[in-house]
């Protein structure tokens, strides 16, 4: 049967985030389901602008991208007639008023939402109340998330499907294991220093993602390390930047401690390979794609025991979890990892197994298999 597919999405194109990269990997996928199957498919964009896209992921004749004009975007959406067979599929709860609307008109339309983390893990309002009883289907990216959806908003668990976020089928996978030799110039470093690594978001307004705790234990760890160095990437403001100084000269680390700000998504793999161990050990990650981006890099992960990461390492299969609240257990698991350097046999085995359940194949077929059941 011909089936019509509609993504509607916040920013997919235009800015960086673990939503954003799991949208494009999303609409990619159903637009490669949408070809094999001849269905149609569209991915719209409240704030994306035309110019935006990027081609590799989907062509400009199945995307529209709306500025930030969002009166245009809504009444296009609720201009646009759907039939039975339709599923339109929300990137985000901000969205949900849309959503609601859509069931009003047509309840035969399959409407999805799709549940990453924190946006969720909270109370809703009344118009996003309304539509989770009238939703068709809410795609949880990890079994967290549906434990927090189940747990604030009491939906239907039968409607609640977890499908894990998966690697972008367009990021360029390491086949060799050496370190990048321009990163080691760029920073100064010897082959043989060991290297811890986080890339994260750092934001004045959400201390959750631990890294003050990775500075704290390489404060110590320097000790038995003495040339340990920690790459802490990713954007911060101005406050954020004033605290984690504050963080590096309490703990006496700024020899040890490298600042890189924001990474460009080219330089990714590189960065992965550079360094011998992730840490991440954050509170409220919904899935975590960075993680699984290490480990098909063929790099050892360190994450919090407390949300989805631990279906990013599997439950422990893939990597290793800490209690975020516990520094010296993480100051442990750390010393232990570093304790053993894995050989390039050992990177490259990490990295299958990783692959053997985060890959586009598979996580296509799921996809598939939920639009056509």
């Amino acid at each position: 049967m011909s089936k019509k597919v509609l993504l509607l999405t916040l920013q997919t194109f235009s800015t960086t985030g673990g939503i954003q990269k799991m949208t494009r990997t999303l609409g990619y996928t159903l637009n490669q389901i949408a070809k094999n199957n001849n269905w149609d498919f569209e991915l719209w964009s409240a704030y994306d602008h035309a110019g935006d896209l990027m081609p590799e992921y989907l062509p400009s004749s199945n995307f529209k991208g709306f500025g930030i004009n969002k009166l245009s975007f809504a009444l296009k959406v609720l201009c646009k007639k759907f039939s039975f067979q339709d599923v339109v599929i929300l990137s985000h709860i901000n969205l949900a008023v849309i959503g609601f609307i859509i069931k009003i008109i047509n309840p035969k339309c399959q409407v999805w939402l799709v549940a990453h983390g924190i946006e969720v893990w909270r109370p809703f309002s009344f118009i996003q109340k309304r539509f989770l009883k009238n939703c068709d289907r809410i795609i949880c990216v990890s079994n967290y998330t549906k434990q927090q959806m189940l747990n604030w908003h009491h939906v239907d668990k039968d409607i609640c499907i977890v499908l894990n976020n998966t690697i972008d089928p367009l990021m360029q996978l390491p086949a060799t294991f050496s370190r990048p030799t321009n990163l080691l110039d760029r920073y100064q470093l010897n082959n043989s220093y060991p290297v811890v690594f986080t890339l994260t978001r750092m934001a004045s307004t959400e201390k959750y993602k631990g890294h003050e705790l990775v500075i704290e234990a390489i404060g110590k760890l320097k000790n038995k390390f003495p040339h340990i160095k920690y790459i802490l990437s990713g954007k911060y403001d101005e406050l954020e930047d004033v605290r984690i100084n504050k963080l590096i000269a309490n703990h006496d680390v700024s020899d040890q401690i490298i600042l890189t700000g924001f990474i460009d998504e080219a330089e990714l793999t590189d960065h992965f390979l550079l360094a011998d161990l992730f840490v991440l050990p954050s509170k409220k990650e919904g899935f975590g794609i960075v993680f699984i981006e290490a480990l098909a890099c063929g790099l050892p992960v360190i994450c919090g025991n407390a949300d989805g990461s631990i279906d990013a390492i599997r439950n422990g299969e893939l990597g290793k979890s800490v209690n975020t609240d516990n520094a010296a257990e993480l100051y442990n698991c750390i010393n232990e990892s570093l304790a053993q350097p894995l050989t390039t046999t050992d990177r490259e085995q990490l990295q299958k197994h990783s692959l053997r359940y985060f890959n586009q194949a598979d996580y296509a077929h799921k996809l598939e298999e939920l639009l056509t059941e």
